[in-house]
This record gives C-alpha cells, structure tokens and sequence, in this order.
C-alpha cells in the first residue's frame, strides 16, 4: 500500500468541498497533525468545528466549513525556514501582503506564520491558505 499524505488529503479536500459550496467535509484519514492544522485554520477562523471520529482504521475528520477558503495547499518538501526569512515565503505562496495563512511547524507546536514571527522563531513550512 502507498504511503498517503494525511496533509494533501486534508488539504484537497478542504479545496474540492469549498468549491462544491459544501457546509462540511470528512478527512480521511486523521492524523494529530491534521488536527493541529485544522486548530490553527479554526484560530484563523477559516474553518468552523471539527471532530475526530474513531472507525477503528485510521479515524476521520469531521469539518464544518465556513466558505471563506479560495485557495489551500500543503508544501512539500516541507522547507526548514527562519523566522527572518517568513515574509519571503509570504510573498511566495500567498497573494497579497496581509491576505492568507501560512502554516508553520515549530518547537512550540504548529502556528500561523505571524505567531511564530511574533514569537521569534522558525520552523518547518506545512501549508498555506488564503
């Protein structure tokens, strides 16, 4: 069996649903890491609620949508990155200055771009959204 990417299912997912006009959208399979991605999305408020439910093999995620996501992705491979060197990535992969998410990894858990850029510290790039 292929290895799957928990994060670009979550994240093609969360795209194909939004633009079917959906309320919701279930995530298969569940990862703790999915979670905390979609924990920073519910932060940024992009996604509604979300719940984990157990179905004995991987588990899935249940998302409430709010319509307010154009353009999602995960980024791959997932680049080391310095909390100096956040606003190139930003210019990068998001639109404008100020419009859109990206995801960070960090020591401290996984955060929007401008908490770790308040926090001073890096990361490894997971995703974007806007």
């Amino acid at each position: 069996m292929a290895a799957t990417n928990v994060l670009s299912n979550l994240f093609a997912s969360l795209q194909n649903a939004e633009m079917r006009n959906r309320r919701e959208c279930v995530v298969i399979p569940a990862s703790t890491l999915a979670s905390e991605v979609l924990r920073v999305l519910q932060k940024r408020r992009y996604v509604g609620e979300f719940e984990f439910m157990d179905d004995g093999v991987g588990g899935k995620l249940r998302v409430q949508l709010l319509g307010r996501i154009n353009k999602c992705g995960v980024i791959s491979p997932r680049l080391p990155v310095k909390s100096s060197k956040l606003v190139e990535w930003e210019h990068r992969y998001l639109p404008a200055v100020g419009v859109g998410t990206l995801i960070v990894s960090t020591s401290e858990g996984v955060m929007s771009h401008s908490e770790a850029q308040e926090k001073g510290i890096g990361g490894r790039l997971v995703g974007y959204v806007y």
